[in-house]
């Protein structure tokens, strides 16, 4: 199969549903990796990753912030309405995705505790509602963390530290870069101290990341976009990089190709990656296992080879990984490096 005649079928794959991690591991690091070496396999546990390392190297991460995004509110009618926040653009106006009984107009209030919203306009799927009191405020008293809908329960205490990265800063984003969610700070120290540089970029990953892609062509993708940023001592760090460029998930990948391709260090992206991409800065991966026929295993796809990557998924099925936000981890590199 040529690497740019795919269709959406093509990145499907059986997964048993109990393979669905519905929570996290006890520890951070007590999650697998699955490092893919050519065409052979490790199976290693997280904590080994500084194994796969080398003096040189540069590990990038995403230090966006998942904020409790998800609000459950009443129309005056009683209606049940879920509140997902996709873009905060002023202190008291956001861009969301509404779910509502018989939607929602201009005419309707929605009540959330003791704080109410409405809608001032509409653009397509999406809603910009106004509060009545910060935003802020709002989510620190009423806001729930916003876990995928796959996962089929409502959050818990443990859900607002564990979907998180010990290294999240920067406050936007309403679903977590979740490579990132294996390090733990003992491991990143460890890292450090093996001669291997650590530095951020942020990119706010919105709810766009678990949109299904609707056309077997891939060329009709729409790729969502999102915010992104990255900092002077990262860029001068992948230009001093001395050994390999290593991506913590594929929203590192996206940022630092994008641009690369535009040449702008800070913007909006909506780059869609898929086999036939050629890479410019990244040499490395490090990556959960996603959903299939979704945007992002066409990233891996694109950067591991698709027969390599689909074999993976195989023998992670065979070998009882864990698979989605809360599962285990995938590493690759370019073969050549």
């Amino acid at each position: 199969m040529r690497e740019t005649n795919f269709s959406k079928t093509d990145f499907a794959y059986q997964l048993p549903p109990s393979l669905i991690a519905s929570h996290p591991t006890p520890e951070r690091t007590d999650s697998r990796l699955l490092a893919l070496h050519g065409d052979s396999v490790r199976h290693l546990k997280f904590n080994g990753l500084p194994d796969l390392l080398r003096p040189g190297d540069l590990l990038v991460v995403n230090d966006t912030k998942v904020i409790k995004a998800r609000l459950i509110g009443h129309k005056a009618t009683g209606g049940r309405v879920e509140i997902l926040i996709e873009r905060v653009e002023t202190g008291w106006i956001a861009v969301c995705h509404v779910k509502a009984s018989r939607g929602l107009s201009h005419r309707h209030h929605v009540k959330i505790d003791r704080f109410s919203a409405k809608l001032i306009d509409r653009d397509e799927d999406l809603f910009r509602l106004e509060f009545d009191s910060p935003i802020r405020q709002v989510i620190d008293e009423c806001g729930h963390v916003p876990l995928p809908n796959y996962l089929e329960r409502p959050d818990t205490q443990e859900d607002e530290s564990r979907y998180q990265t010990v290294y999240a800063r920067s406050e936007g984003a309403i679903a977590a870069p979740t490579a990132g969610l294996h390090f733990s700070k003992a491991l990143l120290q460890q890292i450090r101290e093996t001669g291997i540089r650590i530095e951020p970029i942020t990119l706010h990953v919105g709810a766009g990341t678990f949109q299904p892609v609707r056309d077997n062509d891939l060329s009709l993708v729409n790729m969502h976009s999102e915010r992104y940023e990255i900092p002077t001592s990262t860029r001068d760090a992948i230009a001093q990089c001395s050994g390999r460029v290593v991506a913590v998930g594929t929203t590192v990948v996206r940022t630092l190709e994008s641009a690369e391709l535009t040449g702008n260090d800070e913007g909006e992206t909506n780059l869609f990656i898929s086999p036939g991409f050629e890479f410019k800065v990244v040499d490395a991966l490090i990556t959960n296992f996603h959903l299939p026929e979704s945007t992002l295993i066409m990233l891996v796809c694109a950067f591991c080879g698709y027969e390599r990557t689909m074999n993976a998924y195989d023998v992670a099925v065979e070998n009882g990984y864990r698979f989605y936000s809360y599962g285990d981890a995938m590493w690759c590199k370019r073969d050549d490096l």
